[in-house]
């Protein structure tokens, strides 16, 4: 259900649910510190749900919005992927930008993959107290493209048709790029638990974002209301390497906020959902907790 519409400058209209506004409303009546976590491709928000409970568990308040339209459940995403289509960087940054102005005080910011690329962006609009963007997807003037991030990419790249459709990858292709660094049990369990489809169109916003000068996968890096950002890199990524988080940093440093980057040992591209995540989501707390 959708309770509020509004305006934004990147799409016709953003749409922040009932749910959404409850977790809005419940984190300024706990006047806690709130967190906002945001998924990137092929997750859900569900996929926050043990990071959630232990920030809070520190004294904060977690919320977890969706990307617009996105299903509450693994099996609904993936019997209707169509609902996931037609998603850009910008509507889905602007959606969540408005639940964040909705927020009493200014929120920290956790992202991954895509999400990672959305909490920069948010950052550099100034809506963040600090963040922390994991296995970040690029964004302009990032220039590196390994030849295993574009091999995860290529389920959607290689179809322009895919622009506007919302793919699901399959067992190979998510093993490949979520779960190369665990085990063939632990990664078809999380393939079971936590894959859906992802909407094509973020993806070739962000290959193309280097030749696109209007592109919506920039980031202001310059904004001395950015606050201080943490960049975490999975030592065996596949789909956003060391050299695409590295060249992030590297665009990021000058930034008058604090900046730091770190690489986590033996860690693929589903670090935030494996046995591990544990070990991320404290490097992460840590940071917060150094200046929220």
């Amino acid at each position: 259900m959708t309770t509020e519409t509004s305006v934004a400058p990147h799409t016709e209209a953003v749409t922040i649910t009932e749910h959404e506004m409850q977790q809005v409303a419940r984190a300024n009546a706990t006047a806690l510190p709130p967190v906002v976590f945001v998924h990137g491709l092929w997750l859900l928000p569900s996929s926050w749900d043990r990071w959630a409970a232990m920030f809070e568990e520190a004294g904060y308040t977690a919320l977890t919005p969706g990307w617009p339209d996105d299903p509450e459940t693994v099996a609904e995403a993936n019997a209707h992927p169509e609902v996931m289509a037609h998603k850009t960087v910008g509507q889905v940054a602007d959606h969540f930008a408005e639940i964040i102005r909705a927020l009493d005080i200014k929120p920290a910011i956790v992202g991954h993959s895509f999400g990672g690329l959305l909490a920069q962006i948010l950052a550099g609009r100034g809506l963040a107290s600090a963040t922390v963007a994991i296995d970040a997807a690029p964004f302009r003037g990032v220039l590196p493209l390994p030849f295993s991030a574009l091999k995860s990419a290529w389920p959607v790249l290689g179809n322009p048709a895919n622009r506007n459709r919302a793919i699901p990858l399959t067992y190979d292709q998510f093993r490949f790029g979520f779960a190369n660094a665990v085990s063939e049990t632990e990664a078809m369990e999380l393939y079971k638990t936590f894959a859906v489809p992802a909407a094509g169109a973020p993806l070739f916003q962000a290959a193309t974002a280097n030749l696109d000068p209007w592109t919506e996968a920039k980031v202001d890096t310059e904004n001395s209301d950015r606050g201080p950002l943490l960049l975490i890199s999975g030592e065996k990524d596949n789909t956003v390497p060391w050299a695409i988080t590295k060249a992030s940093y590297e665009r990021q440093r000058d930034n008058p906020g604090v900046t730091e980057v770190v690489q986590i040992p033996g860690r693929g591209h589903a670090l935030t959902v494996d046995s591990g995540w544990r070990e991320v989501a404290q490097t992460s707390l840590d940071f917060i907790k150094r200046y929220v």
